[in-house]
């Protein structure tokens, strides 16, 4: 139902496309839909969390305990990838955020400071184990920057892709990251 429906929301926008659309690219008749949403709005709700679930199924096969830079990068490498793999829904859900209601837009931004929060977290394990020197509000920005940087290359594909394959936008932004950071030693 997500690629269905994302498809035809990248196709003819939120608001021109219909739940009977939706139904048939999805290969639903509309009552067996209604079984699993009760508004297009909540389409936009279930393409949330399918990112929110990779990213949280992705980065949890990394071992945090270890605390590494390269363990840190591994999770960038996940997450850039992904948003590579679901760049379609990642465009959609920004292009369509606004079609969300005011009561549904907290739940969008939760999930994606959640997503945040698992780089944190990876960051300040590389803290405690000596791996890096930066304090609490650098890690904050460090990890709400990872996850920009990732959106950047569903956002500016079009721009990339012409000189840069996923790999080379990964490795350059690595780089480009890492040379910043205090603590961090180019080999």
């Amino acid at each position: 139902m997500i690629h269905g429906a994302v498809s035809l929301f990248k196709e003819k926008g939120f608001h021109r496309t219909t739940t009977r659309e939706i139904a048939k690219a999805s290969g639903f008749s509309i009552g067996t839909l209604y079984e699993y949403i009760r508004t297009k709005e909540d389409v936009l709700y279930l393409v949330c969390d399918s990112i929110y679930d990779e990213v949280s199924k992705r980065l949890s096969s990394i071992d945090l305990g270890q605390g590494t830079l390269e363990s840190l990068k591994l999770g960038i490498r996940h997450y850039f990838k992904l948003i590579d793999d679901m760049q379609d829904e990642v465009l959609v859900m920004y292009q369509e955020a606004k079609a969300l209601s005011q009561e549904a837009i907290p739940y969008v931004l939760k999930k994606e400071l959640e997503m945040v929060s698992m780089f944190e977290r990876l960051i300040n394990r590389c803290v405690e184990n000596g791996e890096l020197d930066i304090g609490k509000e650098h890690q904050h920005l460090l990890a709400h920057n990872i996850f920009v940087q990732g959106q950047m290359w569903g956002f500016r594909r079009w721009a990339f892709k012409k000189n840069y394959s996923i790999e080379d936008y990964i490795t350059l932004q690595i780089d480009l990251l890492f040379s910043g950071i205090k603590g961090y030693q180019t080999k």
